[in-house]
């Protein structure tokens, strides 16, 4: 990485050293490099800084090393550092970005996260989350079948393999509420890391206890029903309806009915029956088949 002609050999130790304690080990992990001193007030500050969040991401293969610029001024002098601290993330032999502005685990843990999604860095956490990620899927594929028991079990025992993983988070809590433990659901929810409060199947899970909270009790439709043959435009009974039929997890005819308020008077009640529409579909999953079908329904509705 650095020129050795002409260079002493306490250089060329240097950069031996520096190739064996920082170069190799970026090949397959995210070293987080600080350029340190003794002498420095800021550097002592920082470093326990860097300490915790190291740890932190220890499993997602995130290591912590030091160069004091002192003892090593030929690596400093390679990296051209005119203070300390500096802190550079370094990948595959080459630094990715400079974090030395981030002074805490919160700025630095958001770094770090953009650089772990865009890079192949491997640790324990990318590892299990490869091995799990089939199960996943097979957990959702069995949501799908309305095989709520079975999805349920696998989803608890994923939990117990990795209980951060967003993606167990939400399909655990999809089974839970449509297993009709809706209570247990919302508490877990509620209980998430704002970190991963985000992820989409954590916001699909949201979203199918929202839609599914209004009917705890089986409603009678049939008053509802009357009320729309007698009235095609009372949005009200149509609305009320089509709540109802989410709650039992009729998910067409409530679409149908909130399309169908749409189409009459998108307006209406602050756009209430859109709302509630494209609720439903996050409760599906935006990626969902099913889904995307409804979303062409809805621009068809709205823009012809």
């Amino acid at each position: 990485m650095v020129e050795q002609l002409g260079m002493s050999e306490a250089d060329k130790d240097a950069i031996q050293r520096f190739e064996k304690d920082i170069v190799q080990p970026s090949m397959e992990k995210l070293v987080i490099l600080q350029f340190t001193a003794g002498w420095c007030g800021p550097c002592k500050q920082l470093s326990p800084i860097l300490d915790q969040v190291a740890a932190d991401y220890a499993d997602k293969g995130v290591i912590l090393k030091r160069i004091d610029v002192d003892s090593e001024k030929t690596i400093a002098a390679a990296f051209r550092i005119q203070s300390v601290p500096t802190v550079y993330a370094f990948f595959q032999g080459q630094p990715l970005a400079d974090l030395t502005q981030y002074r805490t685990p919160g700025q630095l843990g958001q770094a770090i996260d953009q650089i772990l999604k865009q890079m192949p860095v491997q640790g324990e956490a990318q590892d299990r989350e490869a091995q799990i990620a089939p199960l996943i899927e097979q957990g959702n594929q069995l949501l799908d079948a309305n095989d709520h028991e079975q999805a349920l079990a696998l989803f608890s025992q994923l939990q117990s393999l990795d209980p951060e993983n967003p993606k167990i988070i939400g399909g655990l809590a999809r089974a839970m509420i449509l297993a009709g433990h809706k209570d247990e659901a919302r508490q877990m929810l509620d209980g998430v890391d704002e970190k991963i409060a985000s992820d989409s199947a954590v916001a699909q899970a949201r979203a199918m206890l929202e839609v599914t909270a209004e009917g705890e009790e089986a409603v009678d439709t049939s008053a509802y029903v009357a009320r729309i043959e007698a009235e095609p435009d009372d949005h009200e009974a149509r609305f009320e309806l089509a709540k109802a039929l989410m709650a039992k997890g009729e998910r067409d005819g409530a679409a149908d009915h909130l399309l169908e308020i749409v189409r009459r008077d998108p307006e209406w009640q602050d756009g209430a029956a859109k709302a509630k529409f494209l609720a439903l579909l996050e409760a599906a999953g935006l990626e969902d088949s099913w889904s995307s079908a409804q979303r062409r329904r809805l621009s068809a509705v709205l823009f012809t």
